[in-house]
């Protein structure tokens, strides 16, 4: 797989390509968008062989195959996580997001409180306030240039408030953390005490870097919460082909979440999400191994450009997921400002206020992109900030970007 290879000019309508988007964002078309959570790569030759068999075929009848797409599933996940998986104990639904707003529905009554740790991805508290419900926030915490959970601050929220439902995101967008085992572990402690069901959305699992490793809610507590684990979507770049998958082995609810979705005729892809989800499970491996190691040079490339010529930018360790969040505090520039800026960069980042109201400042990046289309746009990023921002001398090297990895300060 050649992940150098520009990205096409074939005709689409891609939602990070839309014009009245990159308007409404930007103010010009003019921009490398990176902004949406999706990859800029063909997708792996078996997925795409599986597709053209089903066109060339011609027929598409009722076809469904949820149990081969379980097992693949479940495979998949013995494989590369060492975690076992019952075929029987999941729900497919037609996305996560969906599967979360089902959760919810489920697990709480109007007017009840769910917690989510800022900054998040900005769906979450849509899908939560969209349903009536409130949106209680437990801010995450910068300790030595890394998000940590905030133990204290969440077990007060879920001890003061009508809390039932929390949702954990990991590995984290957009601040790029790995939960390790024993903070999952407090997370579930403090849920169990109180009586607050986690739905834990997994679906950047397979996402992880040299030097870290996923560990399932599944893992600590598979009766009492449930996990979003199965989508192909961010794994192998199925967006727009992909179900959602929930797992849980607490048997309530897994009964009334598989009579839900099957009350609402959800609970069944159609043959292309079906047969290309389980080709990326089966034979996708080799690929997601090389996409891998082009994303951590990708990461290399980005946290050296920023050390050497940006210092002013600091960029926050990715340990998973292929988002990166920058603090663009020191170049004096926020909100509006900041983002006209990467317009006239064509710096197509995600403000930072999506995620968190207060972190107008932020911005997050997805650089699953070829490495070209990057260097070029941090280049005009350079060149636009060197004009409107805080000069670079003013900067200390060592509070920004490998003070975590070089051990400078």
């Amino acid at each position: 797989m050649n992940f150098d290879k520009k990205r096409s000019v074939a005709k689409n309508s891609f939602v990070r390509n839309s014009e009245a988007m990159l308007n409404g964002i930007f103010g010009t078309t003019d921009v490398t968008p990176f902004w949406v959570a999706d990859m800029d790569f063909p997708v792996a030759n078996p997925i795409k062989e599986e597709l053209q068999r089903l066109v060339d075929r011609g027929q598409f009848a009722y076809e469904f195959n949820s149990q081969g797409v379980f097992t693949a599933i479940s495979d998949w996940y013995q494989r590369r996580h060492d975690l076992s998986l019952n075929v029987d104990n999941f729900v497919q639904v037609t996305g996560v997001l969906t599967g979360i707003a089902l959760l919810i529905r489920e697990l709480t009554d109007e007017g009840d409180s769910v917690l989510i740790q800022t900054p998040a991805y900005h769906q979450f508290s849509k899908v939560i306030s969209t349903a009536n419900r409130n949106v209680l926030k437990s801010p995450l915490k910068i300790v030595n240039n890394n998000y940590q959970m905030d133990f204290e601050d969440m077990e007060q929220k879920m001890a003061a408030s009508e809390v039932k439902v929390m949702i954990l995101c990991n590995p984290h967008n957009p601040v790029g953390r790995v939960w390790r085992k024993e903070e999952l572990e407090q997370v579930v402690q403090l849920a169990n005490k109180h009586h607050v069901t986690i739905i834990s959305d997994e679906i950047h699992s397979d996402i992880i870097y040299s030097g870290h490793k996923f560990t399932s809610l599944m893992t600590i507590d598979a009766n009492k919460h449930v996990a979003l684990i199965g989508s192909p979507s961010k794994t192998f770049g199925m967006q727009s082909i992909s179900n959602g998958y929930l797992y849980t082995e607490n048997t309530k609810l897994l009964a009334n979440m598989k009579a839900f979705a099957e009350s609402l005729y959800i609970d069944h892809g159609n043959a292309f999400t079906t047969f290309a989800t389980i080709a990326a499970f089966e034979k996708g491996e080799a690929w997601l191994d090389a996409f891998l190691v082009y994303m951590q040079g990708n990461i290399d490339w980005i946290n050296d450009f920023l050390w050497s010529e940006l210092p002013q930018v600091k960029m926050f360790p990715v340990e998973g997921t292929y988002q990166v969040w920058f603090d663009f505090s020191a170049t004096g520039l926020a909100g509006d400002e900041l983002t006209k800026v990467f317009g006239k960069a064509g710096f197509g980042a995600s403000p930072g206020s999506w995620f968190d109201g207060d972190a107008k400042h932020f911005a997050r990046m997805s650089f699953a992109s070829p490495r070209s289309e990057i260097k070029q746009a941090f280049e005009r990023l350079k060149d636009v900030l060197e004009q409107t921002a805080v000069p670079v001398s003013g900067i200390n090297k060592c509070e920004s970007n490998k003070a975590t990895s070089a051990g400078c300060c």
